[in-house]
């Protein structure tokens, strides 16, 4: 299965080891096609787009200039604080002059990029990784697939919308 074509801008936009994990989450998918679906939760076949996702959004902050070098080849900076609207409300001086701010489209429901952003990055990763025994969660093959092509869309249209192409 592929999942982002080897020709997209996409594709070279992402650095070689992201490009590693994605080819492995697509690899994973055709072996679980091939197999028996008897599993329970298909969770593990998001993780490696969810951590392709967090390594691409670090490049597109660090070209964006919302993190430095520093930052982007540190151990520090947390993905997810970066685009909880909370610390972009508190930060608005970097990100009003980003493509992540006012970027709504006409057909999309009025968020921001940066919103599309922080949902695709809360469903990928903080609601399949995290357990919490008052609200466990398995994923169907189905809904695994689901957030996987959602990281997938929201990588290409920050791409597109941020001018990278």
């Amino acid at each position: 299965m592929e999942l982002i074509s080897r020709e997209s801008f996409l594709w070279g936009y992402l650095e070689s080891d992201i490009r590693g994990l994605i080819a492995d989450g697509e690899l994973l998918f055709d072996l679980v096609e091939e197999k028996d679906k008897g599993t329970t939760d298909f969770s593990y076949l998001v993780f490696s787009f969810s951590k392709a996702y967090e390594g691409f959004l670090k490049k597109l902050f660090l070209d964006m200039q919302i993190i430095n070098e520093k930052d982007y080849y540190g151990d520090d900076v947390r993905i997810g604080r970066i685009l909880s609207p909370k610390y972009r409300e508190d930060h608005h001086e970097v990100f009003d002059k980003s493509c992540l701010e006012n970027s709504a489209e006409e057909d999309d429901t009025g968020k921001d990029l940066g919103d599309r952003l922080w949902e695709t990055w809360h469903r990928g990763r903080n609601r399949v990784f995290h357990y919490f025994p008052h609200n466990f969660r398995r994923l169907s093959y189905t809904e695994a697939l689901d957030i996987v092509r959602q990281v997938v869309s929201q990588m290409e249209e920050a791409v597109r919308v941020c001018c990278l192409e």
